[in-house]
């Protein structure tokens, strides 16, 4: 790579996706000082030091009717991106998931002839190949995380580098059982139930009344049940009932839960590696779920089902996501010689073969290196 310093400019508009950017810059970094990075992000990023333009918090949106609620704020971003991207003239642009935001920006730059690199790919395969055509004249390179996506996108034209999953670099959880007890003060003895409810806030809003209700009907049912929740940043639980356990660290709720009550989203994939039964579920509003019925091509929603292409766990979406239901099928999973809990547990393992080799940001920091 040549020694002048070059820029790249980023875009992750989520919490997971300023995870990624975060870990692809300090993979990029190893060697290269001469590397400047800008963009869009969160605290992770810039504590790598991307200098944070917008930050995911004013960017992190879900659902169909919440995007046009934030359209004339988010499309007033978007042009400041391009504006910003026309001065700045960066040596490449990066952009991490959030497709619907960072395929119109790939349009909206194409004609200033900076490379674009697409790291953790739209889901074309849920919602229809048009995507992909739009895709195909805007990327400069395409890096997959998901190990059918390279022949479904190759045979619709779309040259792709799958570089296994980031969730394969994962090192195992350092913090031993008995320390994580000890510190919320739960019994050893007792079942857990980890309570995923999202990491948006407007999924927090939909989730957690029904979540809480969840609770205090399984709590009747079994009575030593305790529970921790998950909790992402930037994120309230009200009410929160002073029995339940907040863990602000989600991957250790789950690491030593016994069972798990999961909104549908990157939890349902962190459940499967660390081996937690769940059940998951999502909730949202009645117009978002019209539209997504329409479009949707896909059987399952959790990325566990359909990177088995098969269902290993039981999901409830929308009108099915009730207190009862969510009971019903959370009871079995408690015992840990029941059948299904079993079932759940090898597919698990069949999920983590298929996530790949560690060394994933680093293929990728490679591959986007090389095209510098």
């Amino acid at each position: 790579m040549n020694s002048l310093q070059k820029t790249i400019f980023l875009v992750a508009g989520e919490p997971s996706g300023d995870i990624h950017g975060a870990r692809l810059v300090s993979a990029m970094k190893k060697g290269q000082s001469n590397i400047l990075f800008v963009g869009h992000g969160g605290d992770e990023m810039a504590s790598v030091g991307v200098t944070i333009i917008e930050h995911v918090n004013n960017l992190s949106i879900m659902g169909f009717s919440e995007v046009i609620h934030n359209l004339h704020r988010m499309f007033h971003i978007l042009d400041e991106t391009v504006e910003t991207i026309k001065h700045t003239m960066p040596d490449r642009v990066i952009l991490i998931d959030y497709p619907g935001f960072n395929l119109r920006l790939a349009k909206k730059i194409r004609k200033l002839d900076i490379p674009i690199t697409y790291f953790i790919l739209p889901q074309a395969w849920a919602w229809g190949e048009k995507r992909v055509k739009k895709m195909k004249p805007l990327l400069n390179q395409a890096l997959s995380i998901f190990p059918f996506e390279k022949e479904w996108f190759e045979i619709r034209g779309l040259p792709i580098n799958y570089i296994g999953h980031p969730f394969a670099d994962r090192p195992p959880v350092k913090k031993a059982r008995t320390t994580f007890l000890n510190l919320h003060n739960l019994d050893p003895n007792h079942p857990i139930i980890t309570l995923l409810p999202g990491s948006r806030q407007q999924e927090i809003d939909q989730h957690w009344p029904i979540f809480l209700k969840t609770l205090y009907l399984l709590q009747k049912k079994v009575p030593s049940l305790q529970a921790v929740v998950g909790k992402a940043p930037n994120v309230v639980l009200d009410p929160l009932p002073d029995h339940i356990t907040v863990e602000n660290k989600a991957r250790l709720a789950m690491a030593f839960g016994t069972v798990a009550i999961t909104s549908s989203g990157t939890a349902t994939l962190e459940c499967a590696i660390e081996g937690i039964p769940m059940v998951v579920c999502y909730k949202m509003s009645f117009f978002s779920w019209i539209i997504i019925k329409y479009l949707s091509n896909v059987s399952h929603i959790s990325m566990v089902n359909l990177i088995a292409g098969e269902q290993i766990v039981h999901e409830l979406i929308q009108y099915k996501m009730t207190p009862n239901n969510l009971v019903n099928n959370i009871i079995p999973l408690l015992d840990k010689k029941c059948l299904e809990r079993k079932k759940i547990l090898n597919g698990y393992q069949l999920i983590r073969n298929a996530l790949g080799e560690s060394g994933v940001y680093k293929r990728a920091a490679k591959a986007i290196i090389e095209k510098l």
